[in-house]
């Protein structure tokens, strides 16, 4: 017996036949496979390769015969197929809220209608050459990351379309353009710029925490945010759980996330001061009850200036810094980690709690102060007059 695409040859009774699998409808109208064969001919002085290329062509025949029967449109594919198998069956319990989230955003915003333009496109339909086309035309309005995006879910939608036999081929297996339109780079935080953010915030000493968290302990917004007192140890901070500002509480974006960080002076003073002063700090109390408005009430006023503060009812100056967001800090503490290790930057990743080392130095490692590449030099110096 030897196989053949998705059916194999087997001989019997003096011929060889084909068995294959063949999506129809049952007595509910649901989609489901059975399992068929078909002779393709006589055994006797018939080569195993004149065998393969029968099973070759009456499999091709099958497949167009069975995906034209069953073809829809792209929208309708991702409405009532791909998006309830991202929610719900991916890998038995759907994928992350998060995750969801930017697909519909992305299909919302790039991929509806392209696929429903004048009139829906079908999944057999559409072609490498529109996915091409598409792209091309976006090269100019988004950025390089954006048309990642829309390339990575479009591709795997039609990887599940090949995967229920609604199709043969993945039309998004596609190079972006060459000359596409940069990613503006992330921002970060130096560490005097975190720290001036901190002095402006004397009067909220949760708030300082929040930007010490970050910006020191290279904790993400939902990590801060999923804190709880019972977390806090004498010398460490153990993350196990997110809470995003939309969506569930759920554990950390992956096993290695959840892990301990240790505390440090900049960071202890801070929160042991919150501490004394926090209504609730019971085990299974927030550290941080409600990140987002405090983003947007407290910190950004003081930060920003010309907004009154919600809390303390003052209408703060600009502080100097530009507000770049807190994952601004957690890129900031990795960069400044690096630095101060001299280039350790396992020490790094360890802190941000990555399972590669490449995820550190290529998406949250910046450009190192021209204080610390002047130090550097001057060490260069003194080791070529040795």
């Amino acid at each position: 017996m030897s196989k053949w695409g998705s059916g194999h040859v087997y001989k019997q009774s003096g011929a060889w036949h084909l068995q294959f699998y063949q999506t129809e409808k049952n007595g509910d109208g649901e989609m489901v496979k059975v399992r068929k064969s078909k002779r393709l001919c006589e055994a006797k002085g018939v080569t195993q390769k004149h065998v393969n290329g029968l099973a070759a062509a009456e499999m091709a025949k099958i497949n167009n015969s069975t995906r034209t029967a069953e073809d829809m449109p792209v929208t309708e594919f991702w409405e009532d197929h791909y998006l309830p198998y991202c929610e719900k069956e991916w890998k038995g319990t759907g994928m992350r809220a998060s995750t969801v989230r930017g697909f519909k955003q992305v299909w919302k915003q790039h991929l509806k209608d392209h696929f429903n333009s004048k009139t829906p496109i079908t999944l057999q339909e559409y072609t490498a050459d529109q996915a091409r086309r598409f792209l091309s035309s976006l090269k100019t309005k988004q950025g390089k990351n954006t048309l990642k995006h829309i390339r990575a879910l479009a591709s795997a939608m039609f990887s599940e379309a090949i995967e229920r036999n609604l199709r043969n081929d993945n039309p998004w297996h596609v190079k972006l353009p060459k000359d596409c339109k940069e990613t503006k780079t992330t921002e970060h935080y130096t560490m005097e710029e975190a720290e001036n953010l901190i002095s402006v915030l004397v009067d909220h000493v949760d708030a300082q925490l929040v930007l010490a968290l970050s910006c020191f302990l290279g904790l993400g917004p939902a990590e801060v945010a999923g804190l709880q007192w019972g977390d806090v140890d004498a010398d460490w901070i153990n993350i196990r759980r997110n809470k995003p500002s939309h969506g569930k509480v759920g554990p950390p974006k992956t096993k290695e996330r959840m892990a301990p960080v240790p505390i440090i002076d900049s960071v202890r003073v801070p929160l042991e001061l919150w501490q004394k002063k926090c209504d609730n700090t019971a085990p299974d109390a927030w550290v941080i009850p409600d990140l987002p408005n405090m983003i947007n009430r407290v910190i950004k006023p003081h930060v920003m200036g010309g907004r009154e503060c919600d809390r303390c009812e003052k209408t703060p100056k600009a502080s100097g810094v530009t507000w770049k967001g807190l994952y601004a800090g957690r890129r900031g503490a990795c960069t400044a980690v690096i630095e101060a290790t001299g280039g350790n930057y396992a020490v790094a990743q360890a802190l941000l709690r990555h399972k590669t080392m490449d995820t550190t130095l290529r998406v949250y490692k910046k450009q190192i102060t021209p204080q610390s590449l002047l130090a550097g030099m001057q060490v260069f110096q003194k080791s070529l007059s040795k």
